[in-house]
């Protein structure tokens, strides 16, 4: 079986045959060779992606892909298992070096050999993104909060979805309890008042047994107590 590459076959055809499971030899490199695909990382994408690509040419095109088309790979479960590790493999090369404005759009699709690189990223507004992920769970947040927490993670992690959530609440509580301990830690008791509120009082006084920072184990502590009825 032999299949004719553009002009011969039309544009239409040929785009659903580069996601065909089983293109005949040598097509997709010749499909690859073609000037107009060259100039469309969405197609080279699709190319190096494919389960039948020779490694040779996998290797060579995945390094002239933009981080939003390795993402897209590393993220695809379709994708040949080399194209998502060498995907991922740029990614983390290239994050250095990506603007403000690629890493928050990269945060909420970055695969998850990416996220402590983007976790000790300092800038509140990737962090926020990156805390928006759809793949992103309590265990392997919390995992990520670890003492001392920095002040841009504080103020992430307080602005997000995950301050309703009793695991990584605890967790956070303990993250700037140790950090309290650190001059010039840059973070203050009023950083841990809206964990406390988000947690039911009954878990409040188990929080406390975990905490060394005497003012904030008081704080806590406060907040267990059962409060009388106003008059």
């Amino acid at each position: 079986m032999t299949w004719p590459l553009p002009p011969h076959l039309p544009w239409p055809q040929f785009l659903r045959r580069l996601r065909h499971p089983a293109p005949p030899p040598g097509w997709l490199e010749a499909a690859a060779d073609l000037e107009e695909v060259r100039r469309r990382p969405v197609l080279l994408r699709w190319i190096a992606q494919h389960p039948r690509l020779g490694a040779h040419l996998r290797g060579r095109l995945l390094p002239t892909l933009p981080w939003r088309a390795l993402a897209s790979i590393a993220q695809d479960a379709a994708a040949h298992p080399q194209a998502r590790q060498h995907a991922t493999e740029r990614l983390l090369a290239l994050w250095p070096g990506l603007t403000p404005g690629e890493r928050r759009s990269l945060a909420m699709a970055a695969p998850r050999q990416l996220w402590p690189s983007i976790w000790k990223t300092r800038d509140p507004r990737v962090l926020e993104a990156f805390l928006q992920h759809p793949r992103l769970g309590v265990e392997a947040l919390a995992a990520m909060v670890q003492p001392p927490l920095d002040p841009a993670q504080a103020e992430a992690l307080q602005a997000s979805r995950w301050l309703e959530v009793v695991p990584v609440a605890h967790q956070v509580l303990v993250a700037l309890d140790r950090g309290l301990e650190i001059p010039g830690s840059g973070l203050v008791l009023g950083m841990a008042s809206p964990w406390i509120k988000a947690l039911p009082e009954e878990e409040r006084l188990l929080a406390a047994t975990r905490l060394v920072h005497p003012t904030l184990r008081r704080m806590v502590r406060a907040w267990a107590a059962p409060r009388l009825p106003e008059d």
